[in-house]
């Protein structure tokens, strides 16, 4: 599974990610980066062999040792973004990565602290994540079962849950690890307020019902939604914006 996450990542870099920084980021090869949540290191390793300045935070050991791996020149540092004694090992960075980080964790406000800290002046920030109240924000696709496909189903009480889940064999900690990635969930309106507080503002947002990803996983066609306040919250798929630091 590590090493299809890998190649996964390396794909989506080559094919979205790198195309979509070098079109909206003046000078991108030039750029100090951090990737906050490298997991495998996918993306840190196309970027590494384009020759640029990159380094790695990521909180899993085991997902460091296969990174280190595939690529034992990369730069990574194992940390949690809400450690504040992360900061003086990090340093400052032109332009910083979350991708379906942020979501995972519950002190918010301590990410954009710290992101303001690591960033320098009118430097970019990239955040991506599902929403917290969007079909799938439980992640219920870790499913065994039919599970997987039920939209929303985080949303359903814990003890028709849990008959659900021993009626179709789930693992034992399946509605804990669901409505614990529900708990954590980043709203749309919550990760706005966020920017506005700690003076991030957006140069590009883009709303989707089929994320770029789902057509490297499933072959879906990436569909964008409009801004709708409220809608917005339950129909989005995925939440993905470029930012500037003021």
């Amino acid at each position: 599974m590590a090493e299809k996450h890998f190649y996964e990542q390396i794909e989506y870099t080559n094919n979205y990610l790198l195309p979509y920084f070098q079109k909206y980021i003046k000078d991108f090869t030039k750029l100090k980066i951090l990737e906050i949540g490298c997991a495998e290191a996918g993306l840190l390793n196309v970027l590494y062999e384009k020759g640029m300045d990159v380094t790695g935070l990521e909180i899993s050991q085991e997902r460091v040792n296969i990174a280190l791996d595939k690529n034992d020149k990369l730069k990574i540092i194992v940390g949690d973004i809400t450690d504040t004694s992360i900061i003086d090992k990090l340093g400052k960075y032109d332009f910083i990565i979350m991708r379906e980080v942020i979501e995972h964790i519950f002190q918010k406000d301590l990410v954009f602290s710290n992101l303001k800290k690591l960033i320098k002046p009118n430097g970019l920030l990239f955040i991506s994540f599902p929403p917290k109240y969007s079909p799938f924000a439980g992640h219920q696709q870790i499913a065994k079962s039919f599970l997987k496909m039920i939209p929303y189903l985080h949303l359903l009480p814990n003890d028709l849950l849990n008959t659900l889940a021993k009626n179709f064999n789930e693992n034992s900690d399946y509605v804990q690890e669901i409505k614990l990635h529900y708990s954590t969930g980043m709203a749309i309106n919550k990760f706005e307020n966020l920017c506005i507080q700690f003076s991030f503002e957006p140069l590009i947002k883009d709303l989707f019902l089929f994320r770029p990803v789902y057509s490297f996983r499933f072959g879906l066609p990436t569909i964008k939604l409009p801004n709708i306040p409220i809608l917005r919250e339950v129909i989005t798929f995925g939440y993905e914006t470029l930012l500037i630091s003021k």
